[in-house]
C-alpha cells in the first residue's frame, strides 16, 4: 500500500491509524502548494481533487477521503479496539463522529487557512470552531476518548484537526478536558511514530 500525504494535514489520521495497527505502507509526500509529488510528477494524476490522503492498494485502486480510508485500514487489520464491528450500532456511532469531525471541525477550519478569506469572515469562523470544540468538551466530561475509554480512529482524526488550532488562532484555552486529551493522545507510541516520520516532531 501506498498513503499520499502532506505533513501535518488531514492525512496525519490515517497514518496514525497505520501505525496503531502495525500496517505497512509507503509514504508518498505531496506538496500541496504545487500539487507535485517529490519526483516533480502531478499529484493530479493521482487524486484530480489535489487534496490527501489518498490510499494506494497493492492492486492499483484508490480510496480518498480520511474518514473512509481510516476505518479501511482497521478493518483490514481486524482492529475491532479501533472500528467495531460493520453492522452494529457502535460502529455507526463511530460513523456519525467520523461525519462531526469531517463536516463540523474540519471544514470549519478550512476558511482560516486561505489567505485570501477576509479576517471578518475568519473571526466568525473561529467562533463557529469554538462552538463545535465546545461540544467536544462536553463529550469528554464521561470518558478519556470520544467513543469511550479506548482510542478509535475517531480519536486519530480529531487529534489531528484539533493539532491545527495554535497555527490559525483558535485558542484551546477555555477547554482543559481538550488540552489534557490532545496531550493524552500525543503521548500514544503511534502517533509519535506518525509525526516523526511526517518531520512534525524530533
Amino acid at each position: 500500500m501506498k498513503l499520499y500525504y502532506a505533513p501535518g494535514a488531514c492525512s496525519l489520521s490515517p497514518h496514525i491509524v497505520l501505525h496503531e495497527t502495525g500496517t505497512p505502507a509507503t509514504l508518498v509526500k505531496v506538496d500541496l502548494a504545487t500539487k507535485t509529488l517529490d519526483d516533480g510528477s502531478d499529484f493530479r494524476a493521482i487524486n484530480p481533487d489535489g487534496y490527501v490522503p489518498v490510499l494506494e492498494l497493492d492492486d492499483g485502486s484508490r480510496l480518498t477521503e480520511g474518514p473512509a480510508i481510516v476505518q479501511y485500514i482497521a478493518d483490514g487489520a481486524g482492529t475491532a479496539a479501533l472500528a467495531p464491528e460493520n453492522g452494529t450500532m457502535a460502529r455507526y456511532r463511530l460513523q456519525s463522529m467520523l461525519n462531526y469531525i469531517s463536516t463540523e471541525l474540519h471544514k470549519g477550519f478550512s476558511p482560516l487557512f486561505n489567505p485570501r478569506m477576509p479576517e471578518e469572515a475568519k473571526a466568525l469562523a473561529r467562533e463557529r470552531v469554538a462552538e463545535r470544540i465546545g461540544s467536544i468538551e462536553a463529550r469528554l466530561t464521561t470518558s478519556d476518548h470520544l467513543m469511550g475509554e479506548a482510542f478509535t480512529v475517531a480519536d486519530a482524526y480529531l487529534f489531528t484537526v484539533l493539532s491545527w488550532s495554535r497555527m490559525v488562532g483558535v485558542s484551546l484555552t477555555p477547554f482543559p478536558r481538550v488540552r489534557a486529551y490532545l496531550d493524552r493522545v500525543r503521548q500514544r507510541p503511534a502517533v509519535v511514530a506518525a509525526m516523526k516520520a511526517e518531520g512534525l516532531v524530533k
